[in-house]
C-alpha cells in the first residue's frame, strides 16, 4: 500500500499530503520524494517536513493558507491530485492536507471516523476547502 492510500485511510494522522501542479515542481529535486500523478507530484511527509516544503514550494504558511480556504467551500479530487475550482473551470495549482483522528465529542464527521481536510488553490486565486471521512469516498 502506497503512502497516499494509507494517508487517505486515515493510517497516517502525523503527516501531511502535499499535491504540487507541474508547474511548482518542473526539474525541482521534490520529484525524487514524491508520486507522479497527472498534472503533477503528489507527496506525503511527516508534518513539519510537509510544513517547510508547503512554504518553500507556495511561499505560504499552510496553516495560514488553510484557514484562508475554510472559508469556501468545493470539491478536491477523492486521490488528493487535483479538484472542482467553485469558482468555474480553472486548474487546481496545489493541495494541502492532513488528517484528524476521530472525535466521537465532536460530533458529526469527527464521529465517524478519521477526517481528511484538504485546502487546494486554484490558478484564479481561489482557496477552498474539502472535508470527508477517511476510506469514505
Amino acid at each position: 500500500m502506497s503512502k497516499r492510500e494509507e494517508f487517505l485511510l486515515g493510517e497516517r494522522p502525523d503527516d501531511v499530503a502535499l499535491f504540487l501542479a507541474d508547474s511548482f515542481v518542473s526539474g525541482d529535486k521534490l520529484a525524487e520524494y514524491g508520486e507522479p500523478v497527472p498534472g503533477g507530484l503528489l507527496l506525503v511527509v511527516p508534518g513539519e517536513t510537509g510544513r517547510n516544503v508547503f512554504k518553500k514550494a507556495t511561499g505560504m504558511d499552510a496553516m495560514g493558507f488553510a484557514k484562508e480556504a475554510m472559508g469556501t467551500e468545493g470539491t478536491v479530487a477523492t486521490d488528493l491530485a487535483g479538484g472542482d475550482c467553485p469558482e468555474g473551470d480553472h486548474d487546481v495549482e496545489f493541495v494541502f492536507a492532513f488528517v484528524e483522528e476521530q472525535n466521537e465529542e465532536v460530533g458529526g464527521l469527527y464521529a465517524d471516523g478519521d477526517v481528511v481536510h484538504a485546502y487546494a488553490y486554484c490558478s484564479c486565486g481561489t482557496a477552498f476547502s474539502h472535508k470527508w471521512v477517511a476510506g469514505d469516498r
